[in-house]
């Protein structure tokens, strides 16, 4: 682990001291029914946000190995949250079994080994082939189209897509040098930071649902404040990255759009599903997929544009 990164773990440590801090006071003074509520919410929040710090903090001290291993676990966690919400039948037990126990490690194994033509393709093309072979052998049709996209959009989201987040660790070119790690440290804090941001600006200033039959939730007004709040932040972090000062500012908000796009659309499938959280997993977050949601659709976004204008 390199200086800038022990300095920047410290500043949210610290950061997230005061949050704690603050939450104990408020949790103290407020009195109000919904203000109790939304305090404990939060509270819980910053509780789960500094489990995950010290889990990424451990990863980035022991290398890129934990670290894969890591954003491996959390694929299988969020494909096991996804698959336990989706009706599925026992003829797609065979493609399930596979999707866990064949394309989650054979992905990580291709991040780890730098293998990035075959990494880009395998899931979108072998795994698309492969999975509704594998169910058609069963000679089971009823619902067979809805079945197939089921697990092929399940694996998609929650391996493929997370998977861009440790790939990151591997890029090379100009300026990259000691700073593969701070790449993804700049994706992770710009996406959870661009949540926390439009929850409080949601809470505080929100009026305007930007699709009120999905996530009434999710305003305009948070969606603005927080994303402009993020934004602001990822400029400010330029320096832990190979972008100058404007073109950080410019990934960190194809970061929150991305992020904000993925958490919606996830929203409509639960909403879709009756359901409020893909898991009980983490306190006050819901399952590891309410907290991988926006990085499902950040971390590819994130990993192409980095790679086409900045990689070797």
């Amino acid at each position: 682990m390199n200086e800038p990164m022990i300095v920047l773990l410290g500043g949210v440590a610290a950061l997230l001291l005061v949050a704690s801090l603050t939450g104990m006071v408020l949790s103290r003074r407020v009195t109000g029914e919904a203000g109790r509520a939304t305090v404990a919410n939060l509270n819980a929040r910053i509780r789960a946000w500094w489990a995950m710090v010290a889990v990424f903090g451990v990863a980035f001290l022991v290398g890129k190995g934990l670290t894969i291993v890591l954003f491996a676990l959390t694929s299988f966690w969020c494909l096991r949250e996804f698959l336990s919400l989706t009706p599925t039948r026992p003829e797609d037990h065979r493609a399930i079994a596979v999707s866990f126990y064949v394309f989650i490690p054979l992905q990580y194994w291709l991040v780890a080994d730098g293998w990035q033509t075959l990494f880009a393709i395998l899931i979108p093309v072998w795994a698309f082939l492969l999975l509704p072979v594998l169910a058609v052998l069963k000679g089971e049709t009823e619902d067979f189209l809805p079945r197939t996209a089921r697990i092929q959009w399940a694996l998609m989201l929650t391996v493929y897509c997370i998977s861009h987040a440790p790939a990151l660790l591997f890029l090379t070119g100009p300026g990259f040098a000691g700073k593969n790690f701070l790449l993804l440290f700049f994706l992770v804090t710009v996406v959870q930071l661009s949540d926390v941001l439009q929850y409080v600006f949601g809470k505080l200033f929100g009026r305007r649902p930007v699709a009120p039959r999905v996530s009434p939730a999710k305003t305009w007004e948070g969606l603005v404040g927080g994303g402009l709040g993020a934004t602001a932040v990822g400029a400010g972090l330029w320096w832990i990255t190979p972008f100058s000062p404007l073109q950080a500012a410019a990934m960190a908000l194809a970061i929150v759009v991305s992020g904000f796009c993925g958490g919606l659309v996830l929203s409509a499938v639960k909403r879709s599903l009756g359901a409020k959280d893909w898991g009980a997993m983490i306190e006050g977050h819901g399952g590891a997929l309410d907290r991988m949601d926006s990085v499902c659709f950040a971390a590819p976004v994130f990993f192409h544009l980095t790679n086409y204008f900045f990689a070797a």
